[in-house]
C-alpha cells in the first residue's frame, strides 16, 4: 500500500501592494515598503517556484502540494499547477479563511506562528505532511523514509536544556548579579519558541531543531487541540509574533518525543545559508552539497540581502539542480 504524504507550504507576497496596505492598517508602527529593511521577512523573489519545482523533483512521493496564503497568488501558479498535473500530481492553493474557519475573529493574521497552529485543519490533508518554509528547498532526491520511519515522523535537531537549566547560563546570570547588571531577555526568538512549545508538550529537555522542513501527524495535533482549546485559541490571537507563543513545528516535534512515537536523526542533511559577503565561501558550501549524497536540503535565508552577484550565480546554481 502506498504511504500517502502531502507537503504543505506558508506564502506572502510581501511586495503586494494591497497586502501592504493590510498590514499597515494594524501595524502601530507603520512600515514603508520602499526601504529594503522593510521587506526583508516579507520579500518575495520567486523562492516559492523553487520550493515547489524542488518538491515536483526530488519528492515523487508526494502527490499534493497545499500552498497556504492570504487571498494571494503566485504570478507563476497556474503554470506550476500545470506542471504538477502532468507529473500526476496536485498543486492546491487554500486561503487562511479556510484554516481559520471559526476562528474568523483572529484575521487578518501576518503571524507565522499562528497561521502555523492551523495548518493541521486544510481540508482532505493527509495523515502525514510535511511543512516547508518557502525559503527551504530540496535539493536531491528524497524517499518517504527521509521524514517518516515505520509510520513515525523523523526529527532532526540537537539536545539542549531549557535556558534556567543551562549551567553557563546561569553562571552569566550571576556574574551580572554581582556587578549589579541586568540580564536583557530577547523579545522572542527561534529558541524561546521552540521551548515553550517543548515545555508545553511536557519534555525534560528540547530537540533544537534546524531549518529542515518538519513531518507532522494531523492526528497528534488534533488530538492535542481538541483536548487544549484554549491553548490554540490563546495563541492564534496574536496578529503579530509575541515573545509568549510557541509555534507548531516544535509542539508537534515534542508531543512526539512524549510519546515515543519518532525517529531521531542527528544529521541534520541541511546546508545553511543566512550570510552572502563572501562569494568564495558560497561557491564552496554550494560545491560541497553537491559531492555529498547525504545532504538533502538547502536553506536560504534573506536571498534578496545577497549582492547581485552572489544572488545571480546561486539562482543559476539552483536552476540547474532543478531543471
Amino acid at each position: 500500500m502506498e504511504l500517502k504524504i502531502d507537503a504543505v507550504i506558508t506564502w506572502v507576497d510581501g511586495n503586494d501592494l494591497n497586502w501592504q496596505k493590510k498590514i499597515n492598517k494594524y501595524l502601530k508602527v507603520k512600515k514603508d515598503f520602499s526601504k529594503k529593511k522593510n521587506l526583508v521577512r516579507y520579500n518575495s523573489i520567486g523562492e516559492i517556484d523553487i520550493t515547489i519545482k524542488s518538491i515536483l523533483k526530488f519528492a515523487p512521493f508526494i502527490k499534493t502540494i497545499f500552498l497556504v496564503t492570504d487571498n494571494q497568488k503566485p504570478e507563476s501558479f497556474q503554470e506550476l499547477q500545470l506542471k504538477a498535473k502532468k507529473l500526476n500530481r496536485e498543486l492546491v492553493l487554500v486561503d487562511h479563511k479556510i484554516i481559520f474557519k471559526n476562528y474568523e475573529e483572529f484575521l487578518p493574521c501576518f503571524n507565522s506562528c499562528s497561521i502555523g497552529n492551523m495548518l493541521y485543519r486544510i481540508p482532505n490533508l493527509s495523515e502525514k505532511f510535511i511543512i516547508f518554509n518557502d525559503d527551504t528547498f530540496l535539493m536531491r532526491l528524497t524517499k518517504p523514509s527521509d521524514f517518516f520511519y515505520n509510520d513515525f515522523p523523523v526529527l532532526r535537531g540537537k539536545w539542549e536544556k531549557y535556558y534556567e537549566n543551562q549551567s553557563s547560563r546561569m553562571i552569566y546570570h550571576n556574574m551580572l548579579k554581582k556587578i549589579n547588571k541586568k540580564f536583557k531577555a530577547k523579545s522572542g526568538g527561534f529558541k524561546t519558541f521552540q521551548q515553550t512549545s517543548a515545555k508545553l508538550a511536557g519534555t525534560k529537555n528540547y530537540l533544537r531543531r534546524f531549518h529542515t522542513p518538519v513531518s507532522v501527524r494531523k492526528s497528534t495535533l488534533s488530538n492535542f487541540f481538541d483536548n487544549n482549546n484554549n491553548i490554540l485559541s490563546d495563541n492564534i490571537k496574536f496578529r503579530f509574533r509575541d515573545k509568549k507563543q510557541f509555534i507548531i513545528s516544535s509542539l508537534s516535534e515534542h508531543l512526539e518525543i512524549k510519546n515515543s512515537t519518532f525517529k531521531y536523526r542527528k544529521n541534520r542533511q541541511l546546508t545553511y545559508f543566512r550570510s552572502y559577503k563572501n562569494q568564495h565561501v558560497t561557491k564552496i558550501k554550494l560545491w560541497l552539497f553537491s559531492v555529498n549524497p547525504k545532504k538533502l536540503f538547502m536553506t536560504f535565508q534573506s536571498l534578496e540581502m545577497a549582492d547581485k552577484k552572489s544572488f545571480n550565480y546561486i539562482t543559476e546554481w539552483i536552476s540547474k539542480r532543478i531543471s
